[in-house]
């Protein structure tokens, strides 16, 4: 899918990590480049290096091998903001101000950063929850507030490492959809980790394909779906299911791969 900058690019990325077993290759021969505006989601097995991969793209944790190059198109901007699967909003601040916090990091006055704020929260659909706290809110409100204030921060990339993986199906789509409109509006490049296949395919522009341990690309498929996006209509169409079916045969290989190495390890 062709994107006229590239945000993102990775060179020969290998993690290794030393073990009280020895010596481990977490990730090994990455090579992607993720378009300006793109939304680039990661699927593979469990313990193939997808949350280590997103670590070293947030600076959280350094290649061993290769090099990691990010684009950056503004000195204001921050490089990134990451979302994580757990609730990270701070309890003992309203929700405006958790939706502003990354805003007051960087100088911005009061005034303006609550403008801001307020837009993202009017876009997450919580107006009328901006001064409650945390414990007032649901988990699904929470992670609604989590994903406006990394929005809010305007960084150069957004990192979601699994954000709805804790939710039920009926607020995980609620927010796929949430996000889906959001991301509509500001283009951020995103790079998204999921262990399911359908939120990868509704979300995504390309879907990385990682191997069983140690993680490698095994392969890059562009999703043609139209947007803007519905989740329940793309869900019906003959497209989404062979994309689906496609996206499944060449997991399923590295998955089998994975439970097997887990077996002979135990």
């Amino acid at each position: 899918m062709p994107y006229d900058n590239t945000s993102i690019v990775l060179k020969n990325v290998e993690k290794k990590f030393i073990t009280n077993r020895g010596q481990i290759t977490a990730l090994a021969n990455i090579n992607i480049s993720i378009g300006d505006g793109e939304f680039f989601s990661i699927v593979g097995p469990s313990g193939c290096g997808k949350t280590t991969l997103l670590r070293i793209l947030a600076g959280l944790d350094t290649a061993s091998g290769g090099s990691v190059d990010i684009q950056i198109t503004s000195d204001g901007r921050p490089v990134n903001s990451l979302v994580f699967q757990e609730q990270s909003v701070f309890p003992w601040m309203t929700v405006i101000d958790n939706v502003a916090y990354g805003l007051k990091l960087r100088g911005i006055s009061k005034k303006e950063r609550y403008q801001i704020a307020e837009k993202y929260i009017r876009m997450i659909g919580l107006s009328k929850f901006a001064k409650a706290y945390p414990h007032q809110l649901s988990g699904g409100m929470k992670q609604r507030v989590s994903v406006a204030r990394a929005f809010a921060n305007d960084p150069e990339i957004l990192l979601m490492d699994e954000p709805f993986g804790a939710l039920d199906e009926q607020n995980r789509i609620l927010l796929q959809q949430e996000l889906l409109r959001i991301w509509e509006l500001s283009k951020k490049t995103t790079v998204f980790i999921t262990h399911s296949i359908d939120e990868a395919l509704c979300l995504s522009d390309r879907i990385l394909i990682m191997t069983a341990h140690p993680g490698t690309v095994k392969s890059i498929i562009d999703i043609d779906l139209p947007r803007p996006r519905d989740i329940a209509s793309i869900r019906t169409t003959m497209h989404y299911n062979e994309l689906f079916r496609t996206i499944w045969l060449t997991l399923r290989e590295e998955v089998l791969k994975g439970k097997k190495m887990e077996l002979a390890e135990n």
